[in-house]
């Protein structure tokens, strides 16, 4: 048996649009022996997404495999039966996605949806399968592994359904996984918990894998080698220690450089600090469910404020409260001095308009039949009353501030724009309102390194020209250095600690700062197993 699993030479693929067939991968090779894992890397538009799919024999609607061999065992998927694809795929190659919320049907149980592949390829009954499930669901750490699987989706954290999907992939025991951003969109201290599952799995069973991220840390922590797309092409490819330690082309090195970017302390303001929002004693509960207790922070005019913490802290739960979406059950919160109604609805027009939120999903942000300057024409009209010549002209303005040229977007509809396009899109709605406080909720995690420290300056340039004040939440501590003043810290609904980005930073910190603080992963490939090692006597939660 040969040692090489998946040969991929010369392919290429191409995407049709504007009534064309237009390459976007444009011959690429990729080798991958069994049990090793390959990194791929690259903004985005690089391809990754569309090369991985491919190592399935697959593409998504609308895209061809046009040229090139993909040999997977000895048998050539570009040439194999649709019948003969789909007995490869769920049983020898298996694929896990970047949302597993969105992958997984929420109107089954976990381990129905796991059992449903080995099943239909009788590689066990039913019975085995749950059987086996659960003893999965104990190797990768899963709470309570006997009984979770009888839980829905929605029943879960995203991390714990990060696991579960990747258990499911592992259901017939694949010779080939695809990671395609597993862990992109999950907090620190439970990425640490899906990578030490996904490296532990992948290891016992010795199966190969491709690890798709725009994480540099990430890919540092699971790969033997890396390879470096740019546009459809390969950049460059070596052993993972090799390229982390010395990157040979001018575009890798700048990938590795990325995330330099600091913000400059706002400008001391004459007459001294004004605080913009006033939140004091603030709770909200879902239901009989208290998800804030007791919080209290002030903003000052003109900075940004980074709430950080995990999944379930209460970080996206405050901003609901902040824009009137769920009402607070104790406490109050001023804005320029003036009391917030509870509820959204009962805030003026002209209150409402001071306040805007920019949503982490850009995709589901945007609605898909609107074009660009309807999008942005709506606030126009509803907060301002802008209509015709006078609000196209506000349109341009707005567009060619969020540095995208009017002529080619403003009628171009949300799936014609690239990721990071699409958040500046989000970002022109907001200031479409003129606001004087913007919520941006991960507004970056979604997006690859590049293209988020654009998104930063974008919104460091916006907030000096616009005297803008931002609450910015995020799991993502290299963000929270690049922008942010002060820095609030949440736990289970309660302010852990807050201050000064500099004193939040420095030590000694609070026992669960220092938790979120030692769980960044760093360009290190040892750092995963280091950190695993410190802390193996505390069980995972």
């Amino acid at each position: 048996m040969s040692d090489v699993l998946l040969d991929m030479k010369n392919v290429a693929i191409e995407g049709w649009s504007d009534r064309r067939w237009k390459p976007i991968i444009k011959g690429v090779d990729l080798t991958l022996k069994r049990g090793e894992i390959l990194g791929l890397i690259g903004e985005s538009g690089a391809g990754k997404s569309t090369l991985g799919l491919a190592a399935m024999g697959y593409t998504k609607g609308g895209c061809r495999i046009s040229g090139g061999s993909i040999n997977f065992d000895g048998q050539d998927l570009t040439r194999a039966s649709n019948e003969a694809l789909r007995q490869l795929r769920g049983k020898r190659i298996a694929y896990v996605a970047q949302s597993a919320a969105a992958a997984f049907n929420p109107a089954f149980k976990l381990i129905d949806q796991y059992c449903e592949a080995p099943v239909q390829h009788g590689v066990m009954s039913k019975t085995d399968a749950q059987k086996d499930a659960v003893e999965l669901y104990r190797k990768i750490r899963l709470p309570n592994p006997d009984t979770i699987g009888f839980r829905y989706p929605h029943q879960v954290s995203g991390g714990q359904l990060q696991r579960a999907m990747t258990a499911m992939a592992m259901a017939c025991r694949p010779d080939l996984i695809i990671f395609d951003e597993p862990t992109t969109a999950l907090d620190v201290t439970t990425q640490i918990e899906v990578l030490a599952a996904v490296r532990d799995i992948v290891r016992e069973y010795n199966t190969a894998a491709i690890y798709i991220t725009h994480d540099l840390a990430v890919v540092a922590q699971m790969a033997d080698h890396i390879k470096v797309l740019l546009r459809g092409e390969e950049v460059e490819q070596a052993p993972a220690r090799e390229m982390l330690a010395n990157p040979q082309e001018d575009y890798t090195k700048s990938l590795w450089a990325v995330r330099e970017f600091r913000r400059a302390p706002p400008v001391a303001r004459e007459g001294g600090e004004e605080t913009l929002l006033d939140i004091t004693n603030v709770s909200a509960s879902y239901g009989a469910q208290k998800v804030l207790d007791d919080v209290s922070l002030k903003i000052r005019r003109g900075s940004t404020v980074a709430v950080v913490g995990e999944s379930g802290s209460g970080k996206s739960t405050l901003a609901r409260v902040i824009m009137g979406l769920l009402p607070p059950t104790e406490g109050e919160i001023l804005h320029d001095g003036t009391p917030l109604p509870k509820l959204g609805t009962k805030r003026s027009r002209g209150l409402q308009r001071h306040l805007q939120m920019i949503h982490q999903m850009a995709d589901t942000a945007l609605n898909p039949k609107q074009r660009i300057k309807d999008v942005i024409g709506r606030p126009l009209e509803f907060f301002l009353g802008l209509k015709g010549a006078a609000k196209e002209a506000r349109i341009r303005e707005l567009l060619t501030l969020i540095e995208l040229d009017p002529d080619e977007f403003m009628h171009r509809l949300p799936s014609e724009l690239s990721g990071g396009q699409k958040q500046r899109v989000c970002i022109a709605r907001a200031l479409a309102a003129e606001p004087s406080f913007i919520i941006c909720d991960e507004v970056t995690s979604a997006l690859d390194q590049l293209v988020a420290e654009g998104i930063l300056r974008l919104l460091d340039r916006l907030q000096r020209e616009l005297d803008l004040t931002y609450l910015f939440i995020t799991h993502d501590l290299a963000t929270v250095r690049s922008i942010a003043d002060d820095v609030v810290v949440m736990q289970n609904g309660v302010i852990v600690e807050q201050g000064p980005k500099d004193d939040i930073f420095s030590p000694p910190h609070a026992p669960y700062t220092e938790l979120l603080l030692s769980s960044v992963p760093e360009m290190d490939p040892d750092w995963l197993t280091n950190i695993l090692k410190n802390r193996r006597e505390k069980p995972l939660q």
